[in-house]
């Protein structure tokens, strides 16, 4: 697939078809996360990859911290989570760079799985607390986001892009 195609059929999908993923398709997608870049190359993330059915208290530990309905169909959660206290931090304002870095990352993972046919949503609309006491989380990690990952559920198409003119986003000087 060519980027720009990446690019345009990467959706927020929230409803996954029954068919697992294999173990070689998501060694294919984490690698892009594993080289994706970082502020002073710091990667201060790590990833947590729950597969249906090998962890059902982590499965449910992703459900009972965010609660809705379709996330259950999804057959692998991925937590992304952040390491504050080895991200690089800018020096004129102290700017932590955690989140930035971590989002790069998940978007990597996201295009990854786009380019094998397999569909992701960002969710950062969860219990941070209920996710980590269900994981087990350290108070060094932050859970930053989960990202479904799955086959698209059949019929399922890819919605048009609604997006602010290009004028508005862009300011050339």
């Amino acid at each position: 697939m060519q980027f720009q195609e990446v690019i345009k059929d990467r959706f927020s999908c929230r409803n996954y078809s029954g068919k697992e993923v294999s173990p070689e398709t998501l060694r294919q997608i984490m690698e892009a996360v594993h080289l994706a870049p970082s502020a002073c190359n710091r990667q201060p993330w790590r990833f947590i990859v729950i597969s249906r059915p090998d962890d059902g208290e982590g499965r449910k530990a992703v459900i009972d911290s965010y609660n809705r309905q379709w996330i259950e169909t999804a057959p692998v959660y991925i937590i992304a989570c952040g390491l504050p206290g080895e991200a690089w931090v800018r020096p004129f304002d102290g700017k932590n760079h955690t989140d930035v870095d971590v989002s790069i990352a998940v978007e990597h993972l996201c295009l990854a799985a786009t380019s094998l046919g397999l569909g992701t949503c960002w969710v950062c609309n969860f219990d941070p607390a209920v996710l980590r006491q269900g994981l087990g989380l350290g108070e060094e990690l932050d859970p930053i986001a989960i990202i479904p990952l799955g086959y698209p559920a059949e019929g399922t198409v890819v919605p048009e892009k609604k997006r602010k003119d290009y004028s508005e986003i862009v300011v050339c000087r």
